[in-house]
């Protein structure tokens, strides 16, 4: 892109007319002009092939009433930049408590969901199994967007294999981001409720049921150098974080 740039930088500005600078032929005016304007025209290139090469952008949304959380959605950019937004309770009593975090998936996580992205053809046409004898596990949307595209399907069960593997990364990485959601609450107000959270969180893990979990290291760490918590809940965190950064088999 930037060869591409110098290029039309070169060829715009090699052929300005030199009157364009005429009213003001005074001293040094007409060439500080000239390159006023290259500046601007190459300014204004490096701007249309920008927005021409926008991150795409791959959306999972499930609605599921009476789960927990009953909905969610995970947006993931090419660029890594990604978002988590649910309806999540923190307690029995709550009637819901609506949930946002920006976070950053990792390059080879990233990469793996575009990845099958491609393999499922973008999510264009039909991906549900349709068959009536399935039972629901609730109302799934993918999208797909990018410079050229903008796709979307909806399923409750789908036989593609690539949609079933990014079905289940998401599905995963919302598990992860809701247990540190959990324990953010439970660390701040009910610290006695971390050990049975940790607890599950670790069984969930040794299941391989959790995607991107350096995305809850910061809140282990508090866990762990926090001293009014029980060592062993500390100890609890402490395996959770090396886990965190051991690679996935």
């Amino acid at each position: 892109m930037i060869i591409r740039l110098i290029f039309w930088h070169n060829l715009v500005c090699m052929n300005l007319p030199r009157n364009v600078a005429a009213p003001y032929e005074r001293g040094r005016s007409r060439p500080h002009l000239h390159r006023a304007l290259c500046l601007l025209l190459l300014m204004f290139s490096w701007h249309s092939n920008a927005r021409a090469q926008e991150a795409a952008v791959v959306t999972f949304t499930l609605d599921f009433p009476g789960s927990e959380p009953s909905h969610y959605a995970i947006s993931v950019s090419s660029d890594g930049h990604s978002t988590y937004d649910s309806d999540g309770k923190l307690s029995p009593d709550s009637e819901g408590d609506p949930f946002h975090l920006d976070f950053s998936l990792s390059s080879e996580t990233s990469r793996r969901v575009f990845d099958l992205a491609e393999k499922a053809h973008y999510f264009q046409g039909e991906i549900d199994s349709k068959k009536k004898n399935l039972a629901s596990t609730g109302a799934k949307t993918l999208t797909y967007k990018d410079s050229s595209r903008n796709t979307k399907a909806t399923y409750n069960y789908s036989p593609m294999v690539p949609v079933q593997q990014v079905t289940a990364l998401f599905q995963n990485l919302s598990t992860t981001l809701e247990f540190g959601r959990r324990l953010q609450y439970f660390h701040h107000y009910q610290k006695l409720a971390l050990d049975e959270e940790l607890k599950r969180m670790e069984g969930i893990a040794d299941q391989d049921n959790l995607e991107e979990m350096a995305a809850v290291v910061p809140i282990l760490r508090q866990i762990v150098t926090d001293t009014s918590v029980i060592n062993p809940v500390r100890a609890r965190a402490q395996r959770l974080i090396e886990r965190a950064g051991r690679p996935k088999p």
